[in-house]
């Protein structure tokens, strides 16, 4: 009997995941994560993960199979929390659950799952994986799930070959609606348990509230571009290299506050992100004002009006050459090759049809579409059909 660690969550999708492995014969650990304890920085007066440890705890004492409490929440501090104060002060948005699968679930906790003797961990993400053989070797492939809604293999978009290697995901194959309904028929207690919101891990939280812990606020203006502004109405110079043809598309626009109009007072730049709508509290407008860029060096954020605004779309983005990320390390490009993919940006977008150009100094997305909301920090994942190949962090 292989020995499989659970990654239980308290949630239905981790809790069905045991409940399969058991029934595939594996001998089945569950293990909750506790990530989160550090009273001087406060996320909500709830304690998500009191409650969820404890529905986690009568799943494992429901299928009969060991439990524990590990905590991580030094390494989560250090690795995802610290990670996104930093990022965000750069005027960055960074994804804490692309990195908290890298760095703690399929990293720190594989590492205490193989050394309690487990052969696999597993978890309950919406994905599939398979291997084939290429030159003789074992490759693992990441598959998007069967649930196209729910699919979530971009959450994993930056896990290894050794990762993938003693990963399971056993709900791969079904869809929302039949993991309730196993839950319910087994009678577990997380059947009707509504979707976990927020962070990884943290629970609620309201990310201004959070950062601002961290982060001062600091007053700055709002500046509304007009979407006829020159700045939009640029011509290529003739003679560009591929390379800087695709670093011209995918550049950041030079706004200044004097291109634009005041329109109203924000707290600190580094708390919005490109494409948000809410939270910036300027009324009056014909169409809502959306972000098309922020400087927090000079405490600026760029506004335009409507979903629409030439301000939010890009044809292009770059990935810097360190931040270049192959799952299928065989498919990785050497330089001036190309791959056509279909591509995201952020999760549940849809795949988008785009081509990959690596060269010396890193990598560039060309969409045959305009992107809207193109957004330093977060991550591009690429696929090949179903299988996503890639990845990389959006400089």
């Amino acid at each position: 009997m292989k020995r499989v660690v659970v990654g239980l969550s308290g949630g239905v999708d981790s809790s069905v995941a045991a409940y399969l492995l058991q029934q595939q014969g594996y001998e089945v650990i569950g293990l909750f994560m506790k990530n989160w304890h550090d009273d001087s920085v406060t996320i909500s007066n709830e304690c998500p993960w009191l409650e969820d440890s404890n529905d986690a705890l009568l799943v494992a004492e429901k299928l009969g199979i060991p439990f524990q409490t590990v905590d991580l929440s030094e390494e989560y501090k250090e690795k995802i929390v610290d990670y996104m104060f930093n990022e965000y002060e750069k005027g960055r948005t960074p994804n804490p659950d692309v990195l908290c699968n890298r760095e703690i679930k399929f990293d720190v906790f594989m590492k205490i799952a193989l050394s309690l003797g487990a052969d696999y961990v597993a978890t309950g993400h919406y994905c599939k994986k398979s291997e084939i053989e290429v030159n003789g070797d074992t490759v693992y492939q990441l598959k998007a799930g069967a649930d196209t809604n729910k699919d979530q293999s971009y959450f994993l978009c930056q896990l290894s070959q050794e990762q993938l290697a003693k990963s399971l995901f056993p709900i791969g194959e079904l869809t929302k609606p039949e993991v309730r309904e196993i839950a319910a028929q087994m009678d577990l207690i997380t059947a009707e348990k509504k979707d976990s919101q927020g962070l990884c891990f943290i629970g609620k939280v309201r990310l201004p509230e959070f950062l601002q812990q961290k982060l001062q606020p600091k007053d700055g203006l709002i500046i509304q571009i007009d979407k006829n502004d020159a700045v939009y109405n640029y011509e290529k110079q003739e003679g560009l290299t591929l390379e800087e043809d695709l670093a011209f598309d995918a550049r950041k626009l030079p706004y200044t506050p004097e291109m634009g109009k005041k329109v109203g007072k924000h707290q600190g730049a580094h708390y919005f992100t490109i494409g948000q709508r809410k939270g910036l509290n300027v009324g009056g407008t014909t169409d809502p004002l959306f972000i098309i860029a922020t400087n927090v060096t000079t405490n600026t954020i760029y506004t335009g009006l409507s979903s629409q605004h030439p301000g939010l779309f890009k044809k292009a983005l770059q990935i810097e050459k360190t931040e270049v990320h192959w799952i299928r390390k065989d498919l990785a490009l050497g330089n001036n090759e190309t791959m056509d993919v279909m591509a995201r940006i952020r999760y549940r977008q849809p795949l988008q049809k785009a081509t990959l150009h690596q060269f010396e100094n890193g990598m560039f997305v060309a969409f045959e579409e305009p992107q809207s909301a193109i957004t330093e920090g977060q991550f591009v994942a690429w696929y090949l059909e179903d299988e996503l190949v890639g990845s990389g962090v959006i400089s």
